[in-house]
């Protein structure tokens, strides 16, 4: 794969296509480590984004606290509008 150096007002930078950022889990923002030798430049991602499943969240959660309440009052509200 080729890109090409581009100059943005006093900088210059390259373009990575969305088939490779797609590929690395990359989106605009994230940041980037840069590695450079004789003979190469190498990009790597440097904010990895965790990823959770479900059931690692709910093996999280304490089924013995008590109901906020926040949650409590809102279980006893009557309804205002159309909204039943």
């Amino acid at each position: 794969m080729q890109v090409k150096i581009q100059q943005w007002g006093n900088s210059v930078g390259i373009r990575l296509p969305a088939t490779v950022l797609k590929q690395m889990g990359l989106v605009s923002g994230d940041l980037l480590s840069l590695d450079v030798s004789a003979e190469a430049m190498t990009l790597k991602p440097l904010n990895v984004r965790p990823h959770y499943r479900l059931a690692d969240l709910v093996a999280q959660c304490d089924l013995t606290a008590p109901e906020p309440a926040d949650l409590a009052a809102w279980k006893t509200m009557v309804p205002q509008g159309r909204e039943v």
